[in-house]
């Protein structure tokens, strides 16, 4: 029982920052920042929805928002929003069942194998948001990266060159703690499942046990005029 409960509580915390990494890299504003940094007055970051300045002398930074959504916009940008929103919803919904299926949590207190049930679901969550996340936080560096790369060797100089920042890691870091937390759980689940089972069909032999136990009892304490009336009723009803 000790090490099923760390095991829940060490999945909780993984999923609990996990999901909060992939929702804070969704929503921020440094997927690429300008690598020539060091020659530059002012840091420039681009996230999914808008693109931030920022003035190193004075902190004052000013962002401008993408046009529509529904604007054409780059496949990568897209495609990257797509799957980041895909790896919140899973992972948000994922520590929330979670929450639900630890054992302190009083809610269905009597039904542990349910429980349990609810720890895979959360784990399953939890690795399927891991999928999304870490393909679109990787795949939108290595693009970041490739592009940058082609510049370099082609001798084109653009006046601002990107790499990718601190929201992509924080993508990265993300999935990744869902695909740990997400494992645990799952194996969580698989480990006491059959201790739990165990418990649930004794303590239901129990309750048979003494069901019958009480009919048993119930019939031998019985008055004897109930007894005998009971055997001529049934004798006039042969007859």
């Amino acid at each position: 029982a000790g090490m099923k409960f760390v095991l829940q509580y060490v999945g909780c915390f993984f999923a609990f920052f996990s999901a909060g990494f992939l929702i804070i890299s969704t929503w921020t504003d440094c997927w690429m920042v300008n690598a020539d940094d060091s020659l530059e007055v002012s840091t420039k970051c681009r996230g999914l929805w808008w693109e931030c300045v920022t003035n190193v002398f004075d902190g004052i930074q000013t962002c401008d928002e993408y046009d529509s959504i529904y604007a054409e916009h780059s496949v990568k940008l897209v495609l990257t929003r797509a799957m980041m929103i895909t790896a919140d919803i899973l992972s948000g919904f994922g520590f929330l069942f979670l929450v639900l299926g630890l054992d302190c949590v009083k809610f269905l207190p009597d039904e542990p194998l349910i429980k349990l049930r609810i720890c895979l679901v959360s784990g399953v969550l939890l690795l399927l948001a891991g999928l999304p996340g870490i393909t679109g936080s990787v795949w939108y560096a290595v693009d970041v990266y490739v592009e940058r790369s082609s510049l370099l060797f082609h001798n084109v100089f653009l006046g601002i060159q990107y790499k990718f920042g601190w929201s992509c890691w924080l993508g990265m870091a993300g999935s990744l703690g869902c695909f740990l937390s997400g494992s645990l759980l799952t194996c969580c689940m698989y480990l006491f499942r059959e201790t739990s089972s165990g418990r649930f069909h004794s303590a239901y032999s129990l309750r048979k046990g003494y069901s019958s136990a009480a009919t048993v009892m119930t019939n031998v304490h019985l008055p004897p005029s109930q007894t005998a009336t009971s055997k001529m009723y049934a004798v006039d009803t042969r007859v």
